[in-house]
């Protein structure tokens, strides 16, 4: 038996829920489309390019350049420091979730980027997408006991891979569910990116207003169940955590 069927969905959170990593993933393909196609050319969900650029510049003797990318990369830390250590102290409010008033503050930095004039240097977009996907990746880690990333794609390639040749070699139809739940991470992620290029072609720097629409489902989702759906279990720590 799966681990996922042996824990009772009355064991789930609401930021647990597929739907809420589904919504998430798609936010997080919008946010990559959005930096790439008019914030500096780069993607700011995830370090590896950065950190490669960084050894690049270093073995180029380009001193300046390497500490350029310093500066991503140090949003994206310390988006995991405060994401991993907010939590405890917002628990003892006994109000509201950090997963909740994450996604809060997730809105509030895209209203603050959809503000800024076009021109205002890139980084600062990049900078304040780096850190709130470090935020995110960080706090929405498992999506019903199944590992989930939400802000980029590798691994859910990965595990498509893995599930469809367990499928195959073993005659069990019973990993195809996971392999499509990492199927529909990456629809919804491309989903979220096609979007995105589309409407910063039409309207630019405030295409991103356009991520709060989804944001507000999620943190309404999330807010009704910690005021009243979960009120009781504001105490609990997700899977994974």
């Amino acid at each position: 038996m799966k681990e996922t069927e042996k824990i009772s969905e009355d064991e789930y959170l609401t930021c647990e829920r597929r739907h809420v990593f589904f919504v998430l993933m798609g936010v997080a393909g919008f946010f990559g489309a959005f930096t790439y196609s008019i914030r500096g050319g780069i993607f700011c969900n995830a370090q590896t390019a950065n950190f490669v650029l960084f050894a690049m510049a270093l073995g180029n003797a380009q001193w300046k350049h390497a500490l350029y990318f310093l500066v991503p990369m140090s949003a994206y830390f310390l988006g995991a420091v405060l994401s991993e250590a907010l939590p405890n102290s917002i628990k003892k409010l006994q109000f509201i979730r950090w997963d909740t008033l994450f996604i809060l503050i997730e809105m509030i930095v895209v209203v603050f980027l959809g503000l800024l004039p076009e021109s205002a240097p890139v980084q600062i977009s990049q900078v304040a997408i780096n850190f709130i996907c470090s935020m995110q990746y960080n706090t929405f880690r498992q999506a019903r006991s199944v590992p989930m990333a939400t802000t980029f794609c590798t691994n859910h390639w990965r595990q498509v891979a893995i599930a469809m040749t367990k499928a195959i070699r073993h005659r069990d139809a019973a990993y195809l569910p996971r392999m499509t739940q990492h199927l529909c991470m990456l629809l919804v992620f491309v989903v979220g990116g096609v979007l995105s290029t589309i409407l910063c072609n039409l309207f630019l720097g405030k295409a991103i207003f356009a991520a709060l629409i989804p944001l507000m489902i999620v943190f309404i989702d999330l807010l009704y169940a910690d005021l009243k759906r979960e009120k009781g279990a504001l105490g609990r720590i997700p899977h994974g955590h």
